[in-house]
């Protein structure tokens, strides 16, 4: 009973919030996450960027764990100094990019520890590399360089000094394909567990 009941509390401290336990698996992240795969979905519909591209972008800044941020630099190799950036949250935005977002698509109550809300902001964030550099909306390697670029770096070519930064932006790309594969043996699941939670 005592056990149960701690098992409870942590659920509701932390269950939200949790790490999904097969990132590697989109199918199993959506059945684990129930409503995720409808908030995905959502940005899809709203900004034209696939699911896949978005989810492979957010593994690759955050692994799905909703505070995350950058490591802090190392002073004299081993004393914690300051974080490189203020990034944070599932999409690792950057604090001023963010409230971008958040006046652009007019979601000013949007938090970067929430789910929904980070997929909506990389799905805003390809549709403004598709605006801005004319990157396709599928082309995950391509919006991944804008992604860590920013939208100015990336139409200055800096990202081709950075044979590091292209070989992670195969890694999301390859992921993309991977989770999109995946999903089309699930997706038409997920859609009609959709249907049935939002009749009932």
């Amino acid at each position: 009973m005592r056990l149960s009941l701690a098992c409870c509390v942590l659920a509701l401290l932390g269950g939200c919030a949790s790490t999904p336990r097969n990132v590697d698996n989109i199918c199993s992240i959506f059945y684990e996450k129930d409503d995720w795969y409808e908030e995905a979905e959502d940005a899809r519909k709203e900004w034209g960027s696939p699911i896949p591209v978005m989810m492979a972008i957010m593994h690759q800044e955050s692994r799905f764990v909703a505070r995350a941020k950058p490591p802090r630099k190392k002073i004299l190799g081993f004393i914690p100094g300051p974080r490189p950036s203020d990034s944070f949250g599932y999409s690792q935005a950057l604090g001023s990019t963010w409230k971008s977002y958040k006046r652009d698509a007019g979601r000013y109550g949007a938090d970067r520890d929430d789910f929904g809300d980070a997929i909506d902001f990389i799905g805003w964030y390809n549709y403004q590399s598709y605006k801005r550099s004319g990157i396709n909306r599928a082309d995950t390697y391509r919006l991944y360089l804008a992604y860590h670029e920013g939208h100015g770096g990336y139409n200055r070519g800096t990202y081709r000094s950075k044979a590091w930064l292209q070989n992670v932006a195969k890694k999301v790309s390859r992921r993309a394909a991977s989770y999109s594969a995946q999903l089309a043996t699930c997706e038409e699941d997920l859609q009609d567990d959709g249907w049935f939670f939002g009749i009932f």
